[in-house]
């Protein structure tokens, strides 16, 4: 199943997504009596995202389609949402990317970081390139989002802690960065720096997690791609990781790492493209230029 949340009369709601078209919750529990939650955040929060899968892959479906969907065409869609309790990133996970930054990939620990909920914007706003910052980069990430609350898991058991994943673009001011590696919070943590969405897919949709393609795309140009199995730490690795570290909780994200940071300038288009998902992308512009 796939989730999304749309903008609906300036407010921000979830609606499942199908090759037919999109169909607010809202819609779904007037319609077919049904008592969701209609958030993705709530519903996350709830519990009942393995209730609503369970619904749309044995008869939901087909109850759907004697519902009016609206055109994907139509909809403007926002973070799948803006307040989550915790997001962890992941530095250097790709070996390749390391070599970028002529630095040396972590190998037995994950190199992580967190960031505040007010970086995230959604799918075609508008990243920001802070004055400070005279060379800021667009990391294109599989997303994890975490969907019960679990703490000292092991790697066996991830899966069963995971709603599903997302399309995620990461910014850094990698000029802050670069003059004292204490300043990564910092680099990591201006507005705009943290896009995410269209859709939130379930793992059920999910065959191989690890066979996925992961692209950073700039101008319609691709950058630089990977597979997830060619990550450092793999997804199960990750989760159980930091849960170790602290209790995850419902609706928190790990954004697991790009293939490849792209200097991004005013006027460019970046992207995040995985096989299987909707594209996530987003316009830029300079702070610096309209002062």
């Amino acid at each position: 199943m796939r989730l999304g949340t749309i903008k609906v009369r300036h407010e921000e709601v979830a609606a499942i997504i199908t090759k037919k078209g999109v169909y607010p919750i809202l819609l779904i529990n007037e319609t077919l009596k049904t008592k969701w939650s209609t958030t993705i955040f709530d519903i996350i929060q709830q519990g009942q995202l393995d209730e609503m899968v369970a619904w749309f892959t044995t008869k939901g479906k087909e109850e759907l389609e004697v519902l009016p969907a609206l055109s994907l065409k139509n909809i403007d869609f926002a973070p799948l949402y803006r307040h989550p309790r915790k997001i962890w990133g992941i530095g250097l996970n790709y070996k390749e990317h390391a070599s970028d930054l002529h630095e040396v990939a972590p190998n037995t620990e994950p190199a992580s970081f967190m960031k505040p909920d007010t970086t995230i914007i959604g799918p075609k706003d508008t990243i920001e390139i802070p004055i400070q910052s005279n060379r800021t980069t667009a990391e294109a990430e599989l997303g994890i989002i975490i969907g019960k609350a679990c703490k000292n898991i092991e790697e066996a058991d991830a899966l069963d802690v995971i709603a599903g994943y997302t399309t995620i673009i990461d910014m850094t001011a990698e000029d802050i960065l670069q003059k004292n590696p204490r300043y990564l919070t910092r680099s990591k943590s201006f507005d705009t720096f943290f896009s995410f969405g269209p859709q939130l897919v379930t793992k059920d949709e999910i065959i191989d997690v690890l066979a996925l393609n992961v692209a950073t795309v700039i101008n319609g140009n691709l950058h630089r791609e990977n597979i997830v199995a060619n990550m450092t730490f793999q997804p199960w690795n990750l989760v159980s990781f930091h849960s170790k570290v602290m209790t995850l909780l419902p609706g928190d994200i790990i954004s697991t790492g790009t293939p490849g940071a792209v200097v991004i300038r005013g006027g460019d288009v970046v992207a995040c493209h995985i096989e299987g998902f909707e594209k996530l992308e987003n316009n830029v512009i300079d702070l610096k230029n309209n002062k």
